[in-house]
Formats: structure tokens, C-alpha cells, sequence
């Protein structure tokens, strides 16, 4: 076998995910909110290709449907502040060439790029022969964001504090959703400051996730449906009207459940199967949805996929 270390260039998947509960509580002193959320990655991903290189360097290339100047600036993407923390901690050099493929929607509520930064730990982490244990690479993907860990362990999984704290759970499902991404994104601290500004008495806990917990168990997905939940959809709505429009068309074409995904604005539709997530996206396009994404869940974390 050839080492690791050995290795020119790999190739490391990570996907979205979307938020089958979001509770959210009050400002901690910190000025977090705290969170208990259920997430679910699905199959739509960013890919992230490293190779060694003299000097670091990142470039991007985009889906279709994404615009350029949604993308952060050089030097601000999360994948060079992952590069930047883990060759920190190990006390390397920051070396390499960067290639991120991004169909993740971005400002899409869909942790895009929590999922670039998942997938560049563990692809530098190889490329770099690092050998990082998963609970340090874990801590590391705290420090970096909420979503992050989550975006490594991928799945169906319970997030807690402010997500950043995740734990498998049991999904006896394969679920299937329609995706419709915005035209515009929204800002994520944007719908939090909102939400603060439309529920200044919230509490202190979360509402927590037993109904959604139990119908992931049963593999139900009218229980699912009816259980799903959302507290930051009521400020994302509020600052995108439109997006209720959707919603209701959606659930009008037959989705058993439609809901903002996170923090917004992209909607995800839950469907029975794959056959009927085709006949709703198949009815979003006729009402002019530019861009329709099918997906299933749950899904792997970030993961090798190709070595050269």
C-alpha cells in the first residue's frame, strides 16, 4: 500500500445539511444563541481536490445556479482559515493547492461552507500525513464554526449548544427532499438579529426535538412531516415574504411538509420517495422555480473520494 503521506493530490466530499429542527433560546452571554437542532446531511456536496504545492493557493468553481459574487473574498474562505488552524496546531507549514467544486447552495441555510472546512481538514490532514485524532480534528471544527462538526460526522445527528455539540441518532429512514435555492442569499447573523428583534422574550432553552427524534425512529415520513420545525423560519420569512409563497405553492403541488432550511432562504420540501420528490420538483419548475435540486438523506460526512 502506499502511504499516505506518499500521495500527490486527493479528493474529499462533504455535503449539505439541512435542519429537520432548529430551536433556538436567547442570546448566551457570549452573544451565541443556544441551539437544540436535529440536522441531516443530504446528497448535494461541495467537493474540495488538494495537492501539494510551494506556496498556498485557492480557487473556486462554481454550479450553474451559483453567482461569483456570493463567494468570499481570498484569504476569507473558511477553507483557508481550516488550512490556517490545522497546520497551527501542528505546527507546519500551510502548503498546498486548493480546488473547491461548489454545488452547495451559498448563503443557503445549507452550511456550504461548514462543508468546505470539513472537507479540507480531512483532505489536509491526509495530504499533510497529520494523523490528527477525530476527536482533536472535531475540536478543531468547533473553534472554526457551529456546522462544521456536523459536517465531518454527517448522517442524522443532535446538535447542542450552539450546534457545535453533535451525537448520532437513530433514522430507521431514507428520506427524500426537493431543494429550491434563492436567487438571493440571506445573511445568516441577519435572521439572527431578527429573530432576536421578534421574539426578545425567548427563552433561555431551546424547544427541544422529541417529536422530530421519534418520527426519525419510526422511518415515518407523514410523522416527520408533521414534527419538522423551524424557529428561525418566522424572521426568515419576515425579511423574504416571498419565500411563503413558495412554501405554500410546494406543499400546494403535494410535498408533504415544506420549511426554511436553517437560517434561510432555501426551502426544502419533504416527499414520500424519490418518485414523488421528482413529481414535486417537476411542478416547482412548471411555476418558473429557476432551480430545482432532488435529494436523498441521510448521508455520509465528509469523506475521501478519489486518490491519485
Amino acid at each position: 500500500m502506499v502511504p499516505v503521506s506518499a500521495l500527490p493530490e486527493l479528493t474529499v466530499r462533504a455535503p449539505a445539511k439541512i435542519n429537520l429542527h432548529l430551536g433556538v433560546g436567547c442570546p448566551r452571554p457570549d452573544g451565541y444563541h443556544p441551539l437544540v437542532t436535529v440536522y441531516q446531511a443530504i446528497g448535494l456536496y461541495d467537493d474540495v481536490w488538494v495537492a501539494g504545492h510551494s506556496s498556498w493557493e485557492v480557487d473556486v468553481r462554481l454550479a450553474s445556479y451559483i453567482r461569483d459574487t456570493e463567494i468570499p473574498r481570498p484569504g476569507d474562505n473558511l477553507v483557508d482559515k481550516a488550512a490556517e488552524l490545522l497546520a497551527a496546531h501542528h505546527g507546519c507549514q500551510r502548503l498546498g493547492s486548493v480546488m473547491i467544486d461548489k454545488a452547495i447552495p451559498v448563503a443557503g441555510g445549507m452550511a456550504g461552507g461548514s462543508a468546505d472546512a470539513a472537507a479540507a481538514l480531512v483532505a489536509l490532514d491526509r495530504l499533510w500525513d497529520l494523523r490528527t485524532p477525530d476527536n482533536v480534528l472535531l475540536a478543531l471544527a468547533a473553534r472554526l464554526g457551529s456546522d462544521i462538526p456536523f459536517a465531518l460526522v454527517g448522517g442524522t445527528a443532535l446538535g447542542t449548544g450552539r450546534g457545535e455539540q453533535v451525537e448520532q441518532v437513530s433514522d430507521q429512514g431514507t428520506w427524500w427532499w426537493v431543494v429550491v435555492p434563492a436567487e438571493e442569499g440571506l445573511s445568516t447573523p441577519e435572521v439572527y438579529r431578527h429573530f432576536d428583534l421578534l421574539f426578545p422574550d425567548a427563552p433561555a432553552d431551546p424547544a427541544p426535538a422529541y417529536g422530530v427524534l421519534t418520527a426519525l425512529a419510526s422511518g415515518d415520513p407523514a410523522r416527520l412531516a408533521a414534527a419538522m420545525h423551524n424557529d428561525l423560519e418566522a424572521a426568515a420569512l419576515d425579511l423574504r415574504p416571498d419565500l411563503s409563497d413558495l412554501i405554500a405553492e410546494g406543499e400546494e403541488i403535494g410535498a408533504l411538509r415544506g420549511m426554511v432550511s436553517g437560517s434561510g432562504p432555501s426551502c426544502v420540501f419533504l416527499c414520500a420517495s424519490g418518485d414523488h420528490a421528482r413529481e414535486v420538483a417537476a411542478g416547482l419548475t412548471d411555476r418558473g422555480c429557476p432551480v430545482i435540486l432532488v435529494a436523498n438523506g441521510p448521508v455520509a460526512g465528509a469523506h475521501v473520494v478519489e486518490l491519485t
